[in-house]
């Protein structure tokens, strides 16, 4: 689209939305029958749809994913109800975190593992029974998603502890995994080897249909590896691929995926230091630097002000320099989540500073510090966070 093209740069859903007021406004049958400020309770679905599908949040879409997320908290739906319920998230202060690590995972499990008009009935259904049933159906779906995606994490592991020594670049695969979860698989692969991954598997194909479907898979960048600009130094690999910096999707010719690792390594290579395939600095920048006596309710509500948070409005980054970490301790079913006590003087009692799935360089230095002897007052480090409400139980 040109520059004249009026939705720009917005979701999906925000058009669908636009449609639907358009047509209200042009059919004065059809508005005659539609209660005054109806198309404002349709404003859920688009808030959710806008941040789940990490579309830019700034213009109309910020505005959108906002109003949204105001409407989510009031929502009549009984399948976001029941599904809220059952993820025990208080539907009146649902959050952006929440839609995105909470609800849309649940909502993309439909589709990844079975059929997504179950998520389309779940949030369109006025009969609570059903309401029920799609809810805990899509829970259970989620949790099958997790429980195979960590079966493919765990097949992959193991296959690059038996190969030893690590290449550049990391490309696996096998015919029986799903492409649709392989994205997942491909980030927590990239962030603890720290350097690009492409895993690949078979699509199925629809019963009834002979043959055998494409090979396709997902790519994350595990670094400052721009993706895109090294599945385009090998594309005579790919059938087809897209993406964006940190990360992508493909497909592979049956005939080429043998030659897909060796061929990703020599591109990678051939960039060298600050080469093409180097994407803009990763560096993390703090937007301003705090001490952790100035973190109260006041301060928290000020950040808060600037939400929804997403893609092209960050969280803000605050620097924490020289703080004492009093105690470091993991968490979580096999200890994957790391939590820092920060000291806080003026008699406050201690900040507990949380990352969760934590590995590479981060992970390192948490290694480092749990294993030193106690020190008068703790260990001193300099502290990159965001500051969020803690609404855990």
């Amino acid at each position: 689209p040109d520059e004249t093209y009026p939705f720009k740069g917005l979701c999906g859903s925000g058009v669908a939305w636009k449609l639907v007021c358009a047509t209200l406004a042009v059919e004065p049958p059809l508005r005659a029958r539609v209660p005054e400020g109806w198309e404002k309770w349709l404003l859920d679905m688009v808030g959710l749809a806008t941040i789940a599908d990490m579309v830019p949040l700034i213009g109309e879409n910020r505005v959108l994913a906002a109003y949204g997320l105001i409407v989510l908290r009031k929502s009549p739906r009984l399948g976001l109800q029941k599904l809220c319920r059952g993820m025990r998230t208080d539907q009146r202060s649902i959050t952006e975190d929440d839609v995105g690590f909470m609800i849309a995972p649940r909502v993309n499990a439909a589709s990844r593992m079975g059929d997504a008009r179950e998520a389309f009935r779940l949030f369109t259904t006025v009969d609570e029974n059903e309401a029920e049933l799609l809810a805990k159906k899509l829970e259970r779906a989620n949790r099958s998603r997790k429980a195979e995606a960590g079966a493919i994490t765990r097949s992959a592991r193991s296959r690059l502890r038996e190969r030893g020594e690590v290449r550049a670049v990391i490309a696996l695969g096998d015919p029986q995994w799903r492409p649709a979860l392989l994205g997942l698989v491909a980030g927590a692969i990239a962030d603890e080897y720290e350097r690009p991954v492409f895993l690949w598997g078979r699509e199925g194909l629809p019963a009834g249909r002979q043959g055998t479907g494409r090979l396709k898979g997902s790519a994350r960048s595990g670094g400052a590896t721009h993706i895109v600009e090294l599945m385009r130094a090998t594309e005579d690999t790919f059938e087809q691929f897209g993406g964006h910096a940190k990360a992508g999707g493909f497909t592979v010719r049956d005939t080429e995926v043998f030659f897909l690792e060796d061929r990703l390594v020599l591109a990678l290579r051939s960039f060298g230091e600050g080469g093409e395939a180097q994407s803009d600095t990763f560096a993390m920048r703090a937007d301003a630097a705090i001490t952790p006596e100035e973190i109260d309710e006041s301060f928290l509500r000020n950040v808060e002000r600037l939400a929804p948070f997403g893609m092209s409005n960050q969280k803000p980054v605050f620097l924490l320099r020289g703080v004492v970490v009093r105690e470091v301790s993991r968490f979580g079913k096999g200890e994957e989540h790391l939590k820092l006590k920060i000291g806080v003087h003026d008699g406050k009692e201690n900040i507990d500073a949380v990352t969760f799935f934590v590995k590479g360089a981060v992970a390192r230095v948490a290694n480092s510090l749990a294993r030193l002897p106690a020190q008068a007052g703790g260990s001193r480090v300099h502290l990159l966070a965001h500051l969020e409400r803690d609404t855990f139980n």
